[in-house]
């Protein structure tokens, strides 16, 4: 995406450095709003519909009203993505509530959403962390009861990203109750006397679209997996820790804590599905 890239705002296409919104925007001010990161291979947007459908769970769960039907999401995106050169990019969607004529916590009811859909290169994957794998921590998680929304109240969010990063690692794995949710930025998986097991769906963590994949492509090569509660301490013994999300795909954790996890390099579980998961990317981009 060699030229200057172009953002949709509330329903125009205009340079990503001139969008403005108001200072009273309840995005701004609270945070009031969600928002979705699609990646796009090829120029053809990934599991769009898996993406649009959680945005509308999300707005639906805060109170904003959806203000476009499938087909218009589709249309926007896909204008989005050939604005910017097509190929493969993160187009991010946010809604927040809007503009109101004062800053009140209570929202007055008709306030006209405001809409940006926005891209940027999806950056290649790094040939070290596919070889050698990525480190985490595990933090206490003090995020709010409502994780299955994508809110864009991400505080908590970004300082257990900052810890871990204080701390060498890329990720935070976060523990609330002796059981793990998700990552900082991610969902989690481990290897339990070969199992694949990662927590199930419910109000601690967000349905993650790349999760689901992975419990597709693992039902599909017939690799035994299941969505189940993760104590904390599980992750001492497991024989491989992933991480998935939108931008990333699959991670493998080698380290934890600064001990090594399994052998201390990325699992043939991971290998297998990692290879499957990179064989539906080409299909995607092929339009099979």
């Amino acid at each position: 995406m060699s030229r200057a890239p172009l953002a949709h705002l509330n329903g125009a296409l205009v340079p990503l450095a001139e969008a403005r919104v108001s200072v009273l925007d309840r995005g701004f001010l609270f945070g009031d709003g969600v928002y979705e990161m699609v990646p796009a291979y090829g120029g053809r947007p990934f599991r769009l519909e898996a993406h649009l459908d959680r945005l509308g769970r999300s707005l639906a769960a805060v109170g904003i009203p959806n203000p476009h039907d499938p087909g218009r999401w589709r249309a926007i995106v896909e204008e989005v993505v050939a604005a910017n050169g097509g190929g493969d990019l993160a187009v991010y969607l946010q809604v927040t509530r809007g503009a109101a004529p004062a800053r009140d916590h209570a929202p007055p009811t008709d306030l006209r959403p405001t809409v940006l859909v926005m891209a940027s290169p999806l950056r290649p994957r790094a040939a070290e962390v596919m070889e050698a794998g990525v480190s985490a921590v595990r933090l206490e998680d003090i995020r709010w009861a409502r994780c299955d929304i994508k809110a864009v109240t991400l505080l908590a969010n970004v300082l257990a990203r900052r810890e871990a990063a204080r701390r060498g690692a890329a990720e935070a794995i976060l523990v609330r109750d002796g059981e793990v949710t998700e990552g900082a930025a991610s969902n989690v998986f481990a290897v339990l006397g070969g199992v694949l097991v990662t927590p199930p769906k419910g109000p601690r963590l967000l349905p993650g679209i790349t999760r689901d994949v992975v419990l597709e492509l693992a039902a599909a090569e017939g690799i035994p997996a299941r969505e189940a509660p993760v104590a904390a301490d599980d992750l001492d013994r497991a024989e491989e820790i992933w991480l998935t999300s939108s931008t990333r795909e699959l991670v493998p954790v080698t380290r934890l804590d600064g001990v090594p996890v399994g052998d201390g390099r990325p699992g043939p579980l991971w290998r297998r599905l990692d290879a499957a998961y990179q064989a539906l990317k080409a299909r995607h981009r092929a339009g099979a």
